[in-house]
């Protein structure tokens, strides 16, 4: 964990700076004892790798509270399958309609940490937290109290809204208290909320509609939702800190340059205006109280140390979610691991749904028995994630050690070796015993090696888009987020005609082979990663030094 530092030098935010990392400033640039890299960052006199600043007041208990809201999003997407036809009755609804109130809670649920990632960059994680558990409890209740199909969609889109930044920002609330060596485990307990949320929705659904109605559903979340934001003012204490976002730095960067060439212009403005007044006075320096010699120190001091701000409060306007996105998209290794998840999640949600048509359809099981052999995926996805993250960390502890004591994020991914090659056989053997209906114990031993290998790979991969993306993993979790409602949407909205058309077994056999193909990909950039990743920031640097001398050239011309 971030352990707080001794030293007496001290952050513009007041928070002490590490004692590893010493720097000197001479009057031409910053020379430092180890060079430039991604994790670092430059201020007036003093160079800091920005993964390792200390944490002040280390708030850990906060992961219990991440994780617990997290399951209620989770729970949010799918308890209402148990009530389906009670509900489409209630509301004189057409199967499209619920369909389409489902898909667009996914789909927005993917995209909405776009925003919400930009936003905890200016007012921090406990801001967003809040905001979005009101949000989600008030969309919550005026669901419970609708009377018609279209308000339910309208509402239900809301709810996304307001679980999605909990879905989002929770990894990155992670990477602000966690060193990259612990992520992986960490990662791994935060995941299984949000992973139980899904796997025991229906069981509550099918046991609140059994018991009341629908309506009792979302009663239900009201309550859940409502206790968790009591939770979030009284005992959550904000994780974000400024000395680790890239945000923060870039703008603060910029204040600092235009501080300096603020200074710079009235110098030169004040020489010019002195020059004029000696030629304007030759031969009267008697009557001059300048003293030549005290003015060039005061310039030369000035000129060495410019008045500059402590510390810089950032506005909405600071903050374009698009650039930073841009910026982790355009990595080819970024990119790659985004698809796979995408592809990987996308899995994830089409399993439970699809095994609850085939219960439903074959072997006429009720709500209540769906939800509990669903169970099993969801059992098994928690499994993936618990090991999956220990062997995370491990492989990657390990590798770092036969490394010479060196690292780099893509060590982790080549733990995942082990479910990139199981989980295309498990879904094929899925979808063939579906088929061809075979005893249920069948579906439920390989619905959750299916949820295990899934999970196992997807663990270390999220780890991976936060420690690959050092200063910006709320934006990085925010793509993989959108990259994970996108292709959830798609395979909500394509299960249906894929499963009636082809069946259980040849839709499962595809998917088989899109999972390996994930798997591939995920291989993939941990033999190529380090080179895309070491190119982009080269990339990126030369950009911004480029920006930069653009930017003091036109401070200077309008000087």
């Amino acid at each position: 964990m971030v352990m707080k530092s001794n030293s007496q030098e001290t952050l513009p935010t007041g928070d002490p700076l590490p004692s590893t990392r010493p720097t000197t400033t001479g009057g031409a640039g910053t020379s430092t004892n180890e060079p430039f890299s991604a994790t670092s960052t430059i201020m007036p006199g003093v160079t800091y790798d920005i993964e390792h600043v200390p944490v002040k007041n280390d708030p850990r208990a906060c992961l219990a509270l991440v994780a617990s809201a997290s399951m209620i999003a989770g729970l949010a997407a799918n308890i209402q399958n148990p009530a389906v036809e009670e509900m489409e009755e209630d509301l004189s609804a057409t199967s499209s309609q619920f369909s389409l109130s489902i898909a667009m809670f996914i789909l927005i649920q993917g995209l909405m940490p776009l925003l919400w990632s930009a936003i905890s960059e200016v007012k921090g994680r406990k801001t967003v937290y809040l905001v979005s558990l009101a949000l989600f409890t008030l969309g919550t209740i005026v669901v419970a109290l609708s009377r018609h199909i279209n308000l339910v969609i309208g509402f239900r889109c809301l709810q996304a809204a307001g679980s999605s930044a909990v879905m989002a920002i929770g990894a990155a609330t992670l990477a602000d208290i966690f060193e990259p060596e612990e992520r992986g485990a960490k990662m791994g307990i935060y995941y299984i909320a949000p992973l139980l949320g899904p796997a025991i929705g229906p069981i509550f659904g099918g046991f609140l509609t059994s018991a009341w109605n629908w309506r009792a559903i979302f009663w239900f979340l009201a309550i859940v939702s409502g206790s968790s934001f009591l939770t979030f003012v009284l005992f959550f204490n904000d994780t974000f800190r400024s000395e680790r976002s890239l945000t923060y730095q870039n703008v603060l960067k910029q204040r600092l340059r235009e501080s300096a060439n603020h200074s710079s212009a009235h110098l030169a403005a004040d020489s010019g205006k002195e020059k004029a007044s000696v030629g304007n006075a030759c031969g009267e320096t008697s009557k001059s109280d300048v003293d030549i010699e005290k003015t060039a120190a005061k310039t030369s001091t000035e000129e060495v140390q410019p008045e500059l701000p402590p510390m810089v409060s950032l506005s909405i306007t600071d903050v374009n979610p698009f650039k930073p996105m841009g910026q982790v998209l355009f990595r080819k290794n970024n990119f790659n691991v985004l698809f796979a998840s995408g592809l990987l999640f996308a899995f994830a949600f089409l399993v439970p749904y699809t095994s609850a048509r085939t219960l439903a359809t074959f072997y006429h099981y009720s709500p209540l028995k769906i939800g509990l052999v669903t169970l099993s995926y969801g059992a098994g996805s928690v499994a993936g994630s618990l090991l999956g993250g220990r062997w995370s960390d491990r492989s990657l502890a390990h590798l770092k050690t036969a490394n010479g004591g060196k690292s780099n994020p893509e060590m982790r991914l080549k733990s995942t070796i082990i479910g990139a090659c199981l989980l295309p056989p498990c879904s094929i053997a899925l979808g063939w015993v579906c088929e061809q209906h075979i005893h249920v114990s069948a579906i439920c031993v390989f619905l959750f090696f299916s949820g295990f290998f899934n999970v196992w790979i997807y663990t270390s991969t999220l780890a991976y888009i936060v420690d690959a993306n050092v200063g910006r993993s709320s934006t990085a979790v925010a793509a993989n987020s959108a990259f994970r409602g996108t292709f959830a949407f798609v395979a909500t909205e394509i299960a249906v005609p894929l499963q009636d058309g082809l069946g259980d077994g040849w839709m499962y056999t595809i998917w088989g082979g899109i999972m390996a193909l994930s798997g591939a990909l995920v291989l993939l950039v941990s033999w190529k990663g380090v080179q895309w990743r070491q190119d982009a920031e080269k990339r990126e640097a030369s950009a911004q030094q480029t920006s930069e001398g653009r930017g003091s050239r036109d401070a200077s011309s309008g000087a």
